[in-house]
C-alpha cells in the first residue's frame, strides 16, 4: 500500500486528511505534538474503517532535532513515505510590534522549517524511485496578508514560496511539488473568534458560508493523486472565494 506522512494529522484539518487518504488505500503516519490520545483514537479508527495500517508519531516541530528522529520512526514502522503532507502549523494574533523573538522563531519552526527539513527528509527517497509528492498547507493569508498576524502571514506565503521553488528543483525527478490554502475553515484554530466575528467573516466570503475541514482534505488528497500528474508549483485556494472579490 502506498503511504503517507501528514504532520499536524489529528486536529481540524489534519484528522479529515489523514481519512481521507486512508479511504483511498493509504497507510497512514500521523505526526502530532500534543494531544496524545486523539492522535492514537484517530490512528485506531482509521486501521478500523478502512483496513490500513495507521499510527500516530510524537514530534515538537519547535525543536529542530524532532524532525530527523520522526522521520525515522515513520521509516522503521511504515516505510518511505510516498506523499508527504506538511500541514502542522500554529497561530497567533496579535501586534507586529509585541511579537518577540521566541514567538517569532517558534512561528516560523513550527510553519514554515518543519516543511522545509521534511521535504529534506523525504526528497532523497523520492528522487531515486523518480516519483512522489509533496502537498503544503499555507493559508489565505499566506496570499493575502493578515492585520495582526504579520508573523503567520510571513510563515505561510514562505511555504509558498519554497513549494514554487522545490517544485522547480524536483520536477525532473518526478516529483510534484503543491500547496493548499485554506480560507476561513471551522476548526478549532478558528474557534476562538465569537459567533459575530465568524459570521461576519462568511458574509464576506462571496459563497457566503465558512468551509468544511473535508474540503480542504478533498483539494490536499487531489493535489497529491495521479489526477493531478501534470500539476506541480502551484497554490490552489480552498477560500470560498474570499480572495477573489
Amino acid at each position: 500500500m502506498p503511504i503517507v506522512l501528514i504532520t499536524g494529522g489529528a486536529g481540524g484539518i489534519g484528522r479529515e486528511i489523514s481519512v481521507c487518504f486512508a479511504r483511498h488505500g493509504y497507510d497512514v503516519a500521523i505526526q502530532y505534538n500534543a494531544g496524545k490520545e486523539r492522535a492514537e483514537s484517530l490512528s485506531t479508527e482509521i486501521s478500523a474503517r478502512f483496513q490500513v495500517k495507521a499510527a500516530s508519531f510524537q514530534a515538537d516541530f519547535a525543536v529542530e532535532s524532532s524532525i530527523s528522529k520522526l522521520f525515522d520512526e515513520v521509516v522503521s514502522e511504515f516505510g518511505v513515505p510516498d506523499v508527504l503532507v506538511n500541514n502542522a502549523g500554529i497561530s497567533e494574533q496579535r501586534l507586529f510590534t509585541d511579537v518577540s523573538h521566541q514567538e517569532w522563531q517558534k512561528m516560523l519552526n513550527v510553519n514554515l522549517s518543519s516543511a522545509f527539513y521534511l521535504s529534506q527528509c523525504v526528497a532523497p527517497y523520492m528522487i531515486k524511485k523518480q516519483k512522489g509528492a509533496i502537498v503544503n498547507i499555507s493559508s489565505m493569508w499566506g496570499v493575502a496578508g493578515a492585520s495582526c498576524e504579520v508573523a503567520y502571514s510571513a510563515a505561510k506565503a514562505g511555504l509558498i514560496g519554497m513549494t514554487k521553488a522545490l517544485a522547480r528543483e524536483l520536477g525532473p525527478s518526478g516529483i510534484r511539488v503543491n500547496c493548499v490554502a485554506p480560507g476561513v475553515i471551522n476548526t478549532e484554530m478558528n474557534a476562538a473568534h465569537s459567533e459575530e466575528t465568524m459570521a461576519l467573516l462568511a458574509e464576506e466570503t462571496p459563497l457566503c458560508r465558512i468551509g468544511k475541514p473535508e474540503e480542504v482534505a478533498t483539494a490536499v488528497y487531489f493535489l497529491a493523486s495521479e489526477e493531478a500528474s501534470f500539476i506541480t508549483g502551484q497554490t490552489l485556494c480552498v477560500d470560498g472565494g474570499f480572495l477573489q472579490k
